[in-house]
């Protein structure tokens, strides 16, 4: 372990340094348990004493008898550096390790004027809410949330293996988590921004729960390989059929069209009810095509529709059905399942086409040929599942993987840190995205931009759902850093969608 401890307190300093700045001249704190965290501790406080910090100290809750292995190493090499320091008359660093036990009032330690403060109390391996001074010390680290604070490998007080909050816990504004993200990083409350950082560790310590976090690099590798050739015309670069709207609800179908061609397809054709086409002609953008379609007397598509919908479908890369479809009328449920199982092109399903589904027919599956994409928030999961909704946001990525691998469906389970479940039972973390989208229409808009991505790259179909996650919430933070969060609406971010894909293209 010595040396992945090195190397994990390297990772964090870096990545310190890139998301702060140098940290030359400034006040760190590092509170430090006993265990192999600490260890990390304190190799983080000796590098970032090396990076020229003023002044660094090292909190250590237990005893430096206590400690064994590596930890206490670098511990012992933290209290051989304060010795040399205090025996200069004028040290132009300072480094100090305060040991505090359960009986210890610390009050004079509470570290007013720290720059930085790093959480290295307890990592990983937490089942049952914290107690004693660690409490204390958590309360003490949250005290200070002016000032930036960094966990490591994941807040104290934070169960590693579940979403769920058990107790009091660090609420970090950077989170460096090692070899893969662990469940509990999926809080982005307490992890603030996630940061996964390779330490080499080896393959067989790693959890059967493995996670993987997006990274902006594979998103342009994505955007690279798919790039337009140069005698790129628009029917070859995708030509999607949106099965949406209804009436009374054709602005879910404009969202959606028009993010299915901010994505860069070239052709998309919205399939409506009869009484819905007109007003959206008016809404939707002047490049979307439209057909209308039976309805019932509600105005929702019929299942008199389905023959002429599947006609509709027949010559398209990707067909994406949902949007303000409206799920009401028996009609329209069977249109619905009898169109998802006769369809001979990829699908998204999202809103009122997964509630038509709900519950889950047993006997419909995807397939490599023809694969099925869901893009559910937990309500509609909770549905598809017959769960409760609080069963599905404790356990989203047991449930994603479960509904994903059994019935080989692309599960998109759409939240705060939006999880991908793959059929073979990968599972990707998405870190982009924040409050401000919790807003009629996001998901309107998310359908559209994996739509229109996979009509692209109908070959490609994991790296085209990624890759419309990852630019989606992009898309929001971009919305949201000019606009603020709370007066942030669906159409500011199909409105942000090409800037988010030429920033990423910009970072190659």
């Amino acid at each position: 372990y010595d040396t992945l401890m090195e190397t994990a307190g390297a990772k964090v300093v870096e990545a310190i340094i890139e998301e702060y700045g140098s940290v030359a001249d400034k006040w760190i704190s590092v509170y430090c348990g006993k265990g192999n965290n600490g260890g990390d501790g304190a190799v983080i406080a000796r590098l970032l004493w090396l990076k020229k910090a003023w002044h660094v100290e090292v909190f250590l809750f237990g005893s430096l008898a206590e400690i064994k292995g590596e930890a206490r190493t670098n511990f012992e090499i933290i209290r051989k550096l304060q010795e040399l320091n205090e025996a200069q008359e004028h040290p132009p660093q300072t480094i100090k390790l305060t040991e505090i036990s359960e009986e210890t009032d610390y009050s004079e330690h509470y570290g007013f004027g720290s720059d930085f403060i790093i959480d290295a109390l307890l990592g990983t391996g937490i089942t049952r809410p914290v107690e004693g001074s660690f409490t204390a010390a958590i309360k003490n680290i949250n005290f200070h949330n002016h000032i930036a604070i960094i966990s490591v490998d994941i807040p104290s007080g934070l169960p590693t293996d579940t979403e769920q909050i058990i107790g009091s816990h660090v609420t970090a504004n950077l989170t460096v988590s090692f070899t893969a993200p662990k469940i509990g990083n999926l809080n982005p409350a307490a992890n603030g921004k996630l940061i996964i950082a390779p330490i080499g560790t080896p393959d067989f310590f790693l959890p059967e729960t493995q996670l993987e976090l997006i990274e902006e690099s594979q998103i342009a590798q994505y955007l690279q390989d798919s790039q337009r050739k140069p005698d790129a015309h628009k029917g070859s670069v995708g030509n999607v059929l949106l099965i949406a709207g209804s009436r009374g609800k054709t602005g879910a179908a404009a969202l959606s069209s028009e993010a299915i061609l901010r994505a860069g397809a070239g052709l998309v054709t919205v399939a409506t009810s009869t009484s819905a086409q007109a007003l959206l002609v008016m809404q939707a953008h002047a490049e979307v095509m439209t057909e209308s379609l039976a309805e019932t007397e509600r105005g929702a598509i019929s299942e008199a529709a389905l023959e002429a919908a599947l006609q509709f479908a027949s010559n398209r890369t990707v067909v994406a059905i949902g949007p303000g479809l409206s799920s009401s009328d028996e009609s329209t449920r069977k249109f619905v399942l009898e169109f998802v199982k006769r369809r001979t092109s990829p699908i998204v399903i999202d809103a009122d086409g997964l509630n038509a589904l709900a519950p889950w027919p047993e006997d419909l599956t995807g397939s490599k040929e023809l694969p099925i994409i869901i893009t559910p928030h937990p309500g509609e999961m909770a549905r598809l599942t017959g769960k409760t909704n609080s069963e599905i946001v404790t356990d989203r990525i047991g449930i994603a993987r479960e509904f994903a691998t059994k019935n080989h469906v692309i599960t998109v389970l759409k939240g705060s840190r939006t999880i991908i479940a793959a059929p073979g039972g990968e599972v990707f973390v998405n870190p982009t995205g924040n409050a401000g989208m919790a807003t009629a229409g996001s998901g309107d808009v998310l359908t559209g931009l994996i739509s229109g991505l996979l009509a692209q790259s109908p070959h490609k179909v994991v790296a085209s759902v990624i890759t419309g996650v990852y630019l989606h919430g992009l898309a929001g933070d971009i919305a949201a850093s000019k606009l603020g969060m709370r007066s942030l609406i669906a159409s500011d971010i199909t409105n942000h969608i090409s800037e988010a894909i030429t920033m990423v293209e910009r970072e190659q």
